[in-house]
């Protein structure tokens, strides 16, 4: 940008040297001399400074910063059933990603903010939540004085209530909350379902994650207070003529303090997957409570989840959690046991009995291993904290041994 000072020509007005002349000698003044060259040259770098600093003024308020960050997380895992698999996979302790988020300080308390986060299996090279480029997360966000709204493909209450309070989080290895599910004809409401043709819902394919990640979502979330905050999320199903049969609705509210962090949340999950026949669509109701208490090198979480399906058919289900961890140095050992509990089926409760330990070589690496017990029992194949590999189980032979050895690495 370019700053021009000017005068004006006014043809009335009289500029002749003499006339200054005469005004300076009645005076008895005289003209004042002319400023030496290195003065000029001075007086003009001052001015165009500025200048300079007026301008850049604004922009001091706008001070921006874009960070990439990932987690690389291998393991092998040792699966013993019926028969026995030997598998190599990403993402058992953390899921693997490669992210990008920035934040702009605007003033007075208002930042931009943004988030593209990526899924990564390590172990092929491919990418995750279904090949999406971006779907762990990818959002837009406005921070201010009077809470934080935001947009785009987001975790729902969900997401952290089985992911924060849980021992081995809401991952495929271990004695993980992502055993819970397989409620509703199919609706997994923690790890997603590669059954989306007939369980899709209404912000996304079953397979990205829904209803734990949330597309075509806006969020509004309160400040905090006294450690209390409340989010309230929408997932737009963008079904023209069936915006209300096609959505999902989020209410949470979280407390943390004084070494106790408490989540409530109620999920409801509607979608018409373009049938007319009531037991073949999504209407779920998802009530979900966790907690966490720590004391010294000890902490003891855990949680709830209850699903009520709305339709004819009722195949309700829960889902229990407890475990605990002990922290002594660079050591962490850790105990969880997950309940999964479909009603009005023959499909029988999982228990899943979980031991783990975790040496921390630094900030951001770190070794893990763990054993599970995976106790089926009904019909069907049973379940594991991931797919079941073919083979692995049969019917009257369902139950599970797994051994996890992994490291995750952190920058």
């Amino acid at each position: 940008m370019a700053v021009v000072a000017c005068r004006s020509h006014n043809p009335n007005r009289s500029t002749s040297l003499s006339s200054r002349e005469n005004k300076f000698k009645n005076t008895g003044r005289g003209i004042p001399p002319a400023l030496p060259h290195s003065q000029k040259e001075h007086h003009m770098k001052y001015t165009l400074g500025a200048i300079a600093l007026a301008l850049a003024a604004p922009a001091a308020f706008a001070q921006s910063s874009v960070t990439i960050y990932g987690v690389i997380d291998l393991d092998g895992q040792y699966l013993s059933g019926h028969s026995k698999q030997v598998l190599v996979s990403s993402g058992g302790q953390s899921g693997s990603r490669i992210g990008f988020k920035g934040s702009e300080d605007r003033g007075s308390g208002y930042f931009a903010d943004f988030v593209l986060e990526g899924g990564l299996n390590v172990d092929t090279g491919g990418s995750g939540q279904g090949g999406s480029l971006f779907g762990r997360q990818a959002f837009g966000a406005l921070r201010t004085p009077f809470g934080t709204a935001s947009a785009g493909r987001q975790y729902s209450s969900i997401y952290y209530q089985t992911g924060d309070f849980s021992e081995f989080a809401n991952t495929s290895t271990g004695a993980t909350t992502a055993v819970i599910g397989g409620f509703a004809g199919g609706y997994e409401p923690i790890r997603g379902s590669a059954n989306n043709a007939t369980t899709s819902t209404p912000t996304g394919a079953e397979v990205n994650g829904s209803p734990a990640r949330v597309n075509n979502s806006f969020r509004y979330t309160t400040p905090v207070f006294e450690g209390l905050k409340a989010s309230f999320l929408y997932g737009a199903g963008e079904v023209t003529g069936d915006t209300n049969g096609t959505r999902l609705l989020d209410y949470s509210v979280r407390y943390t303090n004084y070494g106790l962090d408490a989540m409530l949340s109620y999920v409801a999950d509607k979608a018409g997957n373009g049938t007319a026949v009531a037991n073949s669509k999504t209407n779920v109701g998802i009530t979900t409570v966790a907690a966490s208490y720590t004391f010294g090198a000890f902490k003891i979480q855990g949680g709830f989840l209850d699903l009520n399906d709305k339709r004819p058919a009722d195949l309700d289900g829960k889902g229990y959690w407890l475990g605990g961890d002990f922290k002594q140095g660079q050591n962490v050992f850790r105990l969880q046991w997950v309940q999964n509990k479909p009603e009005h089926t023959t499909v029988g409760k999982t228990n899943a009995y979980g031991a783990g330990y975790e040496f921390d070589f630094s900030k951001r690496t770190n070794l893990y291993t763990s054993f599970t017990r995976f106790q089926n029992s009904g019909t069907g194949l049973g379940r594991i904290g991931g797919a079941v590999p073919a083979g692995l189980t049969i019917a009257g032979d369902t139950s599970v041994n797994e051994f996890v050895l992994g490291v995750r690495h952190s920058f």
